[in-house]
């Protein structure tokens, strides 16, 4: 087909001017412009293919012979060849645009026997050309009375004069028609200027601008054509969204667009990074704070053509996995953002991060606020989006009950499952198991369950299990049994200690009963010991099995050869209070970890100041339990 298309279209240029521009284009530079490219030896070139979706850099471009060719999906040809597949351009709309970019003068005529003559642009060249006017309209505009308020928003937002101008800043005048009537005189017709998104109908059927009264920032390709408008409102009286787009057009796809993408890609290859803001303010802040890697959506949110436009800049390969760096509010939608980038966290063969400014602020917010260095803080400061997906989504849950947990955990695998690197996904596993404060067993099932597709808490899993009872010869429960027998045998010696020891320290359901009765009959260091004393344990147990328990601990021998003495009631309660504290200490530790040190300073400090008084408690007890039982 390629063929036959330039054969018929070779007759409306001459042949020896589609030739010299064969001749004079730099096909690499050509195609740099969409997709990154790095050496693959001897002269040649490699890049992920535009046209499929690959990892691995399938895309061979021959600069020798200003050939490219795809040995993924078998696409191929010369520069002009590339154009009309990238940028869905006819032949000769290819060969104009490689004539223009190589200050070649093209011929066109009709047959061999008619005399050359110009020929109209095609509609892309069209549109752009009139956007390009466009451009040059709204910048004018800027400076006029009418604009004033534009000016002060910017200002406000630290961008000065010259940043308005790098960006093209402008200002769409009040009046109804003034562009129409600007480009109309400059011969774009009716249908061009609807088309391209800049006029709109009226009512009354005459043609009026489309943008009025608001701030205009031209967005382009990555080229560096201008393909459409965003516009910022500015008086309260405009009754029209926050921020206004071009409409769908045949150059404007706003699901393909990244606003400063075009400023942004010779950085972004050369650091194998980059940071997606969430509005055009944002990318003008990150580029003038030295963030030059900054694009952003254009009235969309992030998806999949976005990630195939910066795969290929990035050379988001196997070979060469770039950084994808998020910066979103840090309010309920910007975690909504986040946790909707970690869905498309599987397209990228790079890592993806998120920054969260500490004060909620954006880019914009914070250089103002704070400065450049601010700014770059921020990106430098950086997690990795599934840490933040894995938070954010376990705090949801009172982590302090065992439900909680348990839902947190059958929540949060299905994150963990879809880890793309394997081999994190262990440690991960372990990461959520201590922010949970649950041991891995469980984490892992429910990981390993999430992988293949089934419920977290696997297919018959109950839908809440009920708690864990302490196992009676648990080492635990054999310390709290110990600490009880004393208590009955031996009130006198053990009492005070015993008493001191506060009740939340027992786990087991019956042991917890027991400890209750002996607190309810007067305690243990005021009893004299006996049977009278096992009675009154007895009769103010309100347990069944509680009641059954004394007697038996009443008459089991303790676990020490001889006589207890009181160095021996020390290491028992030492002992049943150490696993007590440790646990604590490992509660404590998960919820450090789950807090922010930085949006969370005080809580952090005084939650981590705990922490050590634990710490110091525990080596204390270990210190007292030493001897063992």
């Amino acid at each position: 087909m390629y063929a036959e298309e330039v054969a018929e279209m070779a007759g409306r240029i001459r042949d020896e001017d589609i030739a010299l521009v064969r001749e004079r284009t730099s096909i690499a530079e050509v195609i740099s412009d969409t997709v990154t490219l790095k050496s693959a030896g001897g002269g040649n070139l490699k890049g992920l293919c535009p046209f499929h979706d690959e990892k691995s850099p399938s895309f061979n471009v021959s600069p020798a012979r200003n050939v490219w060719y795809c040995f993924g999906c078998g696409a191929g040809g010369d520069a002009i060849k590339f154009l009309m597949d990238a940028e869905h351009l006819s032949f000769v709309e290819s060969v104009e645009r490689l004539a223009a970019r190589a200050g070649i003068q093209l011929r066109y005529v009709e047959d061999d026997r008619s005399a050359p003559r110009p020929r109209p642009q095609g509609q892309r060249q069209r549109l752009v050309a009139a956007h390009a006017a466009a451009v040059d309209f709204y910048r004018a505009q800027l400076s006029t009375a009418g604009a004033r308020r534009a000016r002060e928003f910017l200002a406000e937002r630290g961008f000065d004069r010259a940043a308005a101008e790098r960006y093209g800043c402008g200002f769409a005048p009040e009046a109804w028609d003034l562009l129409t009537k600007h480009l109309r005189q400059q011969g774009f017709t009716h249908d061009e200027l609807v088309t391209a998104g800049l006029s709109r109908p009226s009512r009354s059927g005459s043609l009026i601008d489309r943008f009025r009264r608001r701030l205009m920032w031209p967005i382009r390709e990555i080229t560096g054509d201008v393909i459409g408008f965003g516009a910022r409102k500015l008086f309260d009286d405009d009754d029209g969204p926050k921020y206004l787009n071009t409409p769908e057009t045949p150059i404007y796809k706003k699901s393909h667009v990244l606003y400063g993408i075009d400023q942004a890609k010779r950085e972004i290859a050369k650091q194998g990074k980059v940071v997606v803001v969430e509005g055009y303010t944002d990318v003008m802040a990150c580029h003038l704070a030295d963030v030059p890697t900054a694009v952003a959506t254009c009235g969309t949110a992030f998806g999949a053509d976005h990630i195939s436009v910066l795969r290929r800049v990035l050379f988001d390969s196997d070979e060469r996995a770039g950084e994808i760096i998020f910066t979103f509010d840090g309010d309920a939608a910007g975690q909504k953002a986040a946790l909707r980038a970690f869905e498309d966290d599987q397209r990228f063969v790079g890592r993806t991060f998120i920054a969260v400014s500490p004060d909620n602020m954006d880019p914009c917010e914070l250089r103002l606020a704070k400065g450049d260095l601010a700014v770059r803080d921020l990106v430098a400061r950086r997690e990795p989006l599934v840490d933040f997906a894995l938070r954010h989504m376990i705090n949801r849950y009172d982590l302090d009950t065992v439900d909680g947990r348990v839902e947190a955990m059958r929540r949060a695998a299905p994150l963990v499952a879809k880890i793309k690197d394997r081999e994190k996904r262990p440690e991960y596993v372990r990461k959520l198991a201590g922010d949970l404060g649950m041991e891995i067993e469980p984490v892992q099932r429910a990981v390993l369950a999430a992988a293949n597709g089934q419920p977290a808490g696997g297919p018959t899993a109950p839908a809440r299990p009920a708690p864990v009872t302490p196992s009676v010869d648990s080492p635990r429960s054999m310390v709290e049994r110990e600490a009880l027998k004393l208590a009955l045998q031996e009130p006198v010696l053990a009492g005070p200690m015993f008493d001191a020891v506060e009740a939340a320290e027992y786990r087991h359901p019956v042991h917890v009963a027991v400890r209750a009765a002996i607190a309810a009959a007067g305690g243990a260091a005021a009893a004299a010991g006996g049977a009278v004393w096992i009675e009154q344990v007895r009769d103010a147990c309100e347990d069944l099995a509680g009641q059954a328990l004394v007697g038996e601990l009443a008459v089991e021998p303790l676990r020490i050869d001889g006589e207890p003495d009181p160095r021996y009631v020390s290491v028992t309660m030492a002992r049943l209070q150490w696993g007590s504290v440790t646990g604590r200490i490992k509660d404590l530790k998960s919820k450090i970890q789950r807090i922010n040190p930085v949006s969370n300073k005080d809580e952090y400090f005084a939650l981590f100041g705990e922490l050590l008084s634990l710490e110091q408690h525990a080596r204390a007890l270990r210190e007292q339990a030493a001897g063992g039982l």
